[in-house]
């Protein structure tokens, strides 16, 4: 009975902690911020924590998104992409978004605002600094967060699983040498290839071998049932958590940035909102064009809204440094996230009429859904 209560118990709070997931957030940019600010020798010290010398691979912020990332890559099943040809269309239009849209259009749109509209606020090196960022920010599909918001859509989960899958290996390969192109393109930066690498394998391959390694070891000892059911839910609060100190971390490393440039903030954050909406609109109508059922269109919609920001301001500070404007860009795009996250999940939510021959018998679950 206590053991009971205890899972009982642990189920509300990670409940609580996905209801009130903004205010969370919203508590611990602030709490790194004034951490940043009344303990600077505190920040300066875990700064310099990195893997070898040269690397700028935070050790700390390493550690945070592994105990983030890893029990979200557990739940991956890749067997599941052998079943995807019986609905393609999902995927492919969440392809299409994610790596042929979504990294050349915020380049374009980036370039646009930080070159030219705001041109005379910002200087020309800020302006090289915030495209890195945002293209680097846009070049991750999303894949922790997706799993939260596919809940909130009351998505497919198995077929987000797929989307999550396909978009994981396809990054290992592209996500290096579309940032080095973009970057170098759209920017008079150089990005190295080799902190790249590093990047990537610190903070995508690394948590993808765990994660698949740990599944594969617990389902042949305990089945998958016994995996899904009981142990995944109790990692829930480990991801969640260390989201959150990640958050105090990040805008701790950031606190000078952020105070001193706020203006800058605001000007980050519109190529990065009209992108994020662009982009998920953009998907939204290809899955509904394409008669792609709600339960995958909404997920499809965002992951192709949403980014890996784990990773994109990993790398933005192994490449530029904790202090560089592609770092601030790249956190701009954590500080609008979840609220704009939040949003096109109620948009999607309340506009799941739009598909009425392609899902049946979830009339009432939808409405009871937008109105929450």
């Amino acid at each position: 009975m206590l053991f009971w209560n205890w899972r009982k118990a642990l189920k509300n709070k990670v409940n609580l902690f996905e209801r009130y997931l903004s205010l969370w957030v919203g508590l611990c940019m602030a709490a790194g911020i004034a951490i940043g600010k009344l303990a600077p020798g505190l920040i300066d010290s875990l700064r310099a924590l990195e893997f070898g010398s040269g690397s700028q691979i935070n050790i700390p912020i390493a550690i945070l998104i592994w105990l983030m990332i890893i029990p979200m890559m557990m739940k991956v099943d890749f067997g599941s992409i052998r079943k995807v040809g019986e609905r393609p269309a999902g995927l492919l239009i969440t392809l299409f978004v994610n790596w042929v849209v979504k990294p050349f259009s915020m380049a374009l749109i980036a370039w646009i605002f930080f070159r030219h509209v705001f041109s005379a606020f910002i200087s020309a090196d800020e302006a090289s600094q915030y495209i890195a960022g945002c293209i680097i920010l846009a070049a991750a599909p999303c894949t922790a967060m997706v799993f939260v918001w596919s809940y909130l859509t009351k998505g497919d989960p198995a077929y987000t699983l797929v989307q999550v899958s396909v978009n994981d290996l396809i990054m290992l390969v592209l996500f290096a040498p579309i940032v080095r192109y973009l970057v170098s393109g759209a920017s008079s930066l150089e990005v190295p290839f080799q902190v790249l690498f590093y990047s990537v394998v610190v903070f995508i391959v690394v948590p993808l071998i765990a994660g698949a390694g740990l599944r594969s070891w617990f389902v042949a000892r305990r089945g998958a049932v016994w995996f899904e059911k009981e142990l995944l839910p109790r990692f829930s609060p480990v991801s969640m958590l260390a989201l959150l100190a990640t958050l105090v971390m990040i805008f701790g490393f950031q606190a000078d940035n952020i105070t001193s440039k706020f203006g800058h903030v605001v000007l980050i954050a519109v190529p990065i909102l009209i992108q994020v909406y662009f982009n998920s609109s953009l998907t939204y109508g290809l899955m509904h064009a394409f008669k792609v059922e709600h339960a995958i269109a909404a997920p499809g919609a965002l992951i192709g809204a949403s980014n890996f920001f784990e990773l994109a301001v990993a790398t933005a500070i192994a490449l530029f440094g904790p202090e560089s404007g592609a770092a601030l860009a790249t956190v701009v795009g954590v500080l609008i996230e979840v609220p704009v996250m939040l949003s096109v999940c109620s948009f999607c939510n309340r506009t799941r009429h739009w598909f009425p021959s392609l899902y049946g018998g979830h009339v009432s679950e939808s409405k009871t859904e937008a109105e929450l």
